[in-house]
């Protein structure tokens, strides 16, 4: 173009246009490569070096080149003639060399045969996360150890630790059969979770996060729901997602402060994600197999779909709970029942239930948080101060930390 100018957004170069997508490119490339690479070479660390070399000539290359026609085919391209090159250099790796002399092919189950090896019950949660993170979705050993705030050599103990596992146990790389992909997608649906739950308490206080863990867990979602349409606890996890994000803009005030749910700004809540939510929960309803993901969605829901908090169905929130309870009794689970009880049954049945948890919710910051919103509603404000300074020598998240303060000021 005579000017250098992207015609589609006059205000960025071609080049910067260029530089602008190379990030999602690489987010939704980066697992499909990674994938097929380790389904060619058996090789996980090999893979992911591979990966990041590829990326690494792109970082070079398409800001001035622009994009290829084919971004994907061309990392694949280049993934593989880096591998030719290490292994010739290799004797070790003949039998793979001899492998990458045909092209390499993607199949359709590629990711997602990755997904299930990363996330295998052999292998520690916090290793199954960092193994996601590192292969699936193509970040850094650095990367990830700042966004868990952990240090490099930790993790890349995990990755090396979780690859000597997968070999010495002989994890296969493969889809898991009928009768046993519920457990292990299982595994899978808590390892995206749990990443999507340390992105959305990480934004806290609006400080800047060099991985939007929360967004990357819902793409992962969204991947896995393509994957496996038929899946309802893959659709209920996403649409947990979903309206938990919903809510961001109003989650804090213009100084960083946490706001509650009930003080929130409706208006600004996500309305169409809201309404997408509730497609996929009709969606993965029409396939009659609930679950703990689809309920917790639906309780979620019920409080973005109220128009106000006055509004909010607390019978129907506690029904819901009642049935969560028969698929994850967890203890946490039974403390967000007592919530919805409080406002049902009124607060002092809801502190007797509260109470009983004690003995495992102990060290738990918002046990004591939620003892303390109930002796307040009780008229014991001495004992609810007590509770907030337990929950503050608990907390450390720095929105909460501010809100915990205030109520003790």
């Amino acid at each position: 173009m005579p000017n250098g100018r992207d015609p589609t957004n006059p205000g960025l170069t071609e080049s910067e246009a260029t530089s602008a997508v190379l990030g999602r490119v690489f987010r939704e490339e980066a697992g499909a490569l990674a994938a097929a690479l380790v389904r060619t070479l058996g090789d996980f660390d090999l893979a992911e070096e591979l990966v990041q070399d590829a990326f690494v000539a792109a970082t070079a290359r398409w800001p001035g080149e622009g994009l290829p026609r084919r971004p994907g085919a061309w990392l694949l391209t280049v993934a593989r003639n880096r591998a030719l090159d290490i292994l010739r250099r290799d004797a070790r790796y003949q039998h793979k060399l001899s492998l990458l002399q045909h092209p390499i092919q993607r199949e359709p189950d590629d990711r997602l045969r990755l997904i299930f090896t990363c996330c295998h019950p052999a292998l520690a949660r916090e290793a199954q996360v960092a193994l996601t993170l590192r292969t699936v979705c193509g970040f850094s050993v650095a990367q990830i150890a700042r966004a868990f705030l952990s240090s490099e050599p930790t993790i890349a103990q995990r990755l090396v630790r979780a690859r000597r596992k997968i070999a010495e146990a002989g994890i296969p790389y493969r889809v898991p059969s009928d009768e046993d992909l519920d457990e292990r997608l299982g595994e899978v649906l808590t390892v995206l979770y749990l990443v999507f739950n340390e992105g959305y308490l990480a934004s806290s206080g609006g400080e800047s996060q060099p991985l939007d863990l929360a967004s990357d867990a819902v793409w992962l979602a969204q991947l896995l729901s393509k994957l496996l349409p038929d899946e309802p606890e893959v659709l209920g996890l996403l649409a947990l997602m979903r309206l938990h994000r919903a809510r961001v803009a109003a989650r804090f005030d213009a100084g960083g402060g946490l706001v509650m749910l009930r003080d929130q700004d409706r208006t600004r809540w996500d309305h169409a994600a809201i309404a997408s939510a509730g497609e996929l929960l009709a969606s993965a309803a029409r396939l009659h197999k609930p679950g703990q993901y689809q309920l917790q969605a639906a309780i979620v829901a019920c409080h973005a779909e109220s128009p106000s908090w006055e509004a909010t169905d607390w019978p129907q929130i506690l029904a819901l709970y009642d049935h969560l309870l028969a698929y994850a009794a967890s203890p946490v689970a039974r403390l967000n029942r007592a919530i919805a009880a409080r406002y049902v049954h009124g607060p002092a049945a809801a502190l007797e239930e509260v109470d009983e948890l004690a003995p495992t919710l102990g060290q738990y910051r918002l046990f004591h948080a939620t003892r303390a919103e109930l002796l307040r509603d009780l008229g014991r404000p001495a004992e609810a101060r007590q509770a907030d300074a337990q929950a503050l020598a608990l907390t450390s998240n720095p929105a909460e930390r501010r809100l915990l303060e205030q109520r003790l000021e």
